[in-house]
């Protein structure tokens, strides 16, 4: 009897857990690592993108410039190999940062073959040739993101920050030195207490929004890196 009480509570099914309200859910994605993470990754695809950018397109150039000599396929064959564990080393970076999993090699590697024969099995694979318009493609992408990364958290922040620092000047607080509020910018419509907390409160909701955004972004991203890397 015992053990029947104890596989009946085992094979219950789990209580559902009450749904969080939308307010939470909202507010929640800052409690969510994928999204810390995935603007991180949003501010280092630029580096990323120029060095992957940079890296194709002067492989490319030179394959195809010392295509006439006969280091011309040895080059070609090392950029080829070294492209492919580039993209490995992105698709683990991306899989740690957003925990989509990306697609992983064989871990036997098959029969014995001849060096040819694994060459031109890395030639015809079509992700070699994805994994290269993914290189390519990087660089816009990589500007994009970071665009968006620094331009909503500078704003979003500043719209934070800087009503608190007037509404401090507002009610007599002396700023440390070097803080200064910029008058021209949080006069009129701003000078007002409620105004203040307006500003602040878009504030909020504009680093909230840019949270959720790169959790999207990080999402989206991985499956475009997933189908050609």
């Amino acid at each position: 009897r015992d053990t029947e009480a104890k596989v009946k509570v085992a094979m219950a099914p789990p209580a559902r857990p009450r749904p969080a309200s939308a307010l939470r859910r909202f507010f929640g994605i800052f409690g969510d690592v994928r999204a810390w993470t995935s603007l991180f990754f949003m501010l280092l695809s630029l580096a990323t993108g120029i060095f992957y950018f940079t890296f194709a397109i002067v492989g490319v150039s030179l394959s195809a410039g010392l295509a006439i000599l006969i280091i011309g396929i040895p080059f070609f064959l090392s950029f080829i190999g070294l492209l492919r564990v580039i993209a490995l080393g992105e698709g683990r970076l991306i899989e740690a940062m957003t925990g989509e999993r990306m697609p992983r090699r064989p871990v036997h590697p098959g029969p014995p073959r001849s060096f040819g024969a694994r060459i031109l099995e890395m030639l015809r694979d079509v992700r070699t040739w994805t994994t290269l318009a993914y290189s390519v493609l990087m660089l816009a992408l990589g500007v994009a993101y970071f665009v968006i990364a620094t331009v909503g958290l500078s704003v979003g922040l500043a719209m934070v920050a800087g009503p608190l620092l007037e509404g401090a000047r507002l009610v007599g607080l002396e700023l440390p030195r070097g803080i200064e509020t910029n008058d021209a910018v949080l006069d009129g419509l701003v000078s007002h207490p409620v105004s203040l907390l307006f500003v602040a409160v878009l504030g909020v909701l504009l680093l909230t929004l840019l949270m959720h955004l790169a959790r999207a972004i990080g999402r989206g991203h991985a499956r475009l890196a997933k189908a050609l890397l």
